[in-house]
């Protein structure tokens, strides 16, 4: 089973993906974090000199599909989480669920305050986060996918039903 969890920044993706390995015991589980297949720095857009995370085109894609293949060979479930998760169509026909959490936007900013794990992102910048997500971020199969609200605590049963678990 492949599973996708989607999200602006600091919603809490890998929070859930983490909290889903949990709520699995006796499965093996591997979860792949999209934030580890960016291309080096030289290659991703700027925006206003500064590198464009949040652009698809700073993330290779055809890896992350490759990486997600192979951990499903090597899995009973592999879960596939990061800002762009939806973003390739490809890779979407690999997911068996799709989960996307969602957080408003005065907690996003809330949360983005407090992050200074890049030190301090000027306030276009953080808009820009936002923007960028509701451009490329969301999920192109509503239907497919359950929506989590990332300021509760996830609903076990709920989310179980849905991976069919």
């Amino acid at each position: 089973m492949i599973i996708g969890i989607g999200g602006v920044s600091r919603a809490g993706k890998t929070t859930l993906a983490e909290w889903l390995r949990n709520q699995l015991p006796g499965k093996k589980t591997h979860i792949i974090c999209q934030d580890d297949f960016v291309f080096p720095t030289d290659r991703i857009p700027r925006i206003n000199n500064r590198i464009n995370w949040e652009h698809p085109d700073s993330i290779d894609h055809v890896a992350f599909r490759k990486a997600i293949i192979a951990e499903s060979k090597l899995n009973e479930i592999v879960i596939a989480e990061g800002l762009l998760v939806f973003y390739d169509r490809l890779t979407n026909s690999l997911y068996d669920s799709m989960l996307m959490v969602e957080i408003g936007y005065q907690t996003f900013l809330s949360r983005k305050d407090h992050d200074h794990r890049w030190g301090h992102e000027p306030d276009w910048y953080v808009q820009h986060i936002w923007d960028s997500f509701l451009k490329y971020g969301n999920s192109p199969e509503p239907h497919r996918t359950l929506t989590i609200d990332g300021t509760k605590n996830f609903p076990v049963k709920t989310i179980m039903d849905f991976i069919g678990q």
